[in-house]
């Protein structure tokens, strides 16, 4: 198992080293992302001369290892935070939250979309991208094809997001304050990186808040794992699938998420210690992702078909067109 752990280890690195470059910075694409696209490029080149004895590592890099990273993503996120946006925006981000799942899985069942991969889509849509999908894919232990084709949706709508929200804010088409901006683009935009990208580049001002409603959005990943380890169980109950009879398993790590979020609110670690946590946790996520890739061949892609997209495209839509509309209208009125 070493081996194949050596090897995404590799692979990790070498994202972190493309990571850094000025183009792919000033795309605001993370070693995550890297790390995938470099997996599937090895999936779909060199993997067939990979010894079978090196594929548990690359097995445990996609499932032990990106569960270690989600608990140590709580790092990132205090609930001093929380209290820093207040009611409004918090409310918003739960109507995005359980409004772009709802409208996901109903999407997906018009267009008779494989389930597994329309869940992994709208939850990647509605909370934080690819960590999101990763969560979820943990908690109903999807194939790595669907999570990769997940990824990939999340990854091309949040990057066209960041650059389409600066532009349209600035000509006056989103005509909002700076405090209504940062709510609607940290409640609506997929990836973190993509807010701080897009935060960024509209001002201070609408940055601030658009990080700090984003990272609410990423506490909300556990309520909603929460949510799908009890639905799988009562679909297994109805079903009676494999003996399992409505079995719970409760999903360890969004607990311990949320454990190491209250530890990090104490502010009891300094600064560059929780900065290196970042950091190595980062590296871990990219572990996962690289090993999730490198399971991803294009005969995957071609099996799963157009449907994603289209899915994420219509999810791509009613994020805009509803987050518009919470921030604009929704925010003030609970603000008076």
């Amino acid at each position: 198992m070493l081996h194949g752990v050596l090897l995404i280890a590799l692979f990790s690195c070498s994202a972190f080293y493309i990571g850094q470059m000025d183009f792919v910075t000033s795309l605001s694409l993370s070693p995550m992302i890297v790390g995938i696209v470099l997996g599937m490029l090895y999936a779909n080149s060199l993997r067939n001369n990979l010894p079978e004895t090196w594929v548990p590592g690359i097995q445990f890099c996609s499932k032990r290892i990106l569960r270690i990273g989600i608990i140590l993503y709580g790092f990132r996120l205090t609930f001093q935070d929380v209290t820093a946006v207040g009611v409004p925006a918090i409310v918003v981000d739960a109507i995005i939250v359980a409004a772009t799942i709802s409208i996901g899985l109903l999407v997906g069942r018009l267009l008779k979309m494989d389930r597994e991969i329309s869940l992994l889509t709208s939850v990647g849509s509605a909370i934080c991208g690819a960590a999101a999908v990763l969560g979820a894919e943990s908690a109903i232990r999807a194939k790595a094809y669907k999570t990769a084709v997940a990824v990939s949706t999340v990854v091309i709508f949040g990057t066209l997001s960041m650059f389409v929200y600066p532009v349209l804010y600035r000509n006056g088409v989103f005509d909002l304050s700076p405090e209504q901006m940062g709510i609607f683009a940290g409640s609506t935009i997929h990836e973190v990186a993509h807010v701080v990208g897009a935060g960024n580049a509209m001002g201070d001002s609408v940055s601030s808040t658009a990080i700090i409603v984003k990272m609410i959005r990423v506490m909300m990943l556990v309520p909603v794992l929460l949510l799908i380890t009890w639905s799988v169980a009562r679909a297994a109950a109805k079903s009676n699938a494999e003996g399992e009879k409505g079995k719970i398993n409760i999903p360890w790590f969004a607990i311990l998420f949320l454990v190491v979020i209250a530890f990090n609110s104490l502010d009891l670690l300094p600064v560059s210690v929780v900065e290196f946590i970042n950091t190595f946790d980062t590296f871990l996520l990219t572990m996962a992702m690289t090993a999730l890739g490198a399971e991803t061949s294009i005969e995957k892609f071609k099996k799963a078909g157009a449907k994603p997209f289209v899915l994420a495209l219509v999810l791509q839509i009613w994020l805009i067109a509803g987050g518009y509309a919470l921030a604009k209208w929704f925010v003030p009125m609970m603000m008076a």
